[in-house]
């Protein structure tokens, strides 16, 4: 999984091969992994997309990425 968040990176892939990474991204999202390869399948491996099929909504909002990039203001 890549941890980086600087502005401009592409958006988090989840590797459905990579045993580590699915545990991880099944525990992030609160889905079983088997949920995690149906949502994958339908939704391509974007970690957004599979967040917005799984659960209907992203689990950040604009402002808490923002906070988390830091504001350049």
């Amino acid at each position: 999984m890549d941890k980086t968040t600087a502005p401009g990176v592409e958006p988090d892939r989840i590797d459905i091969d990579d045993p580590k990474d699915r545990a991880e991204w099944a525990r992030k999202l609160d889905c079983s992994e088997s949920q995690l390869r149906e949502a994958v399948k339908a939704v391509g491996n974007e970690a957004g997309a599979v967040e917005l099929h799984l659960h209907g909504v992203h689990s950040t909002t604009n402002s808490d990425r923002v906070r988390e990039l830091g504001d350049s203001e």
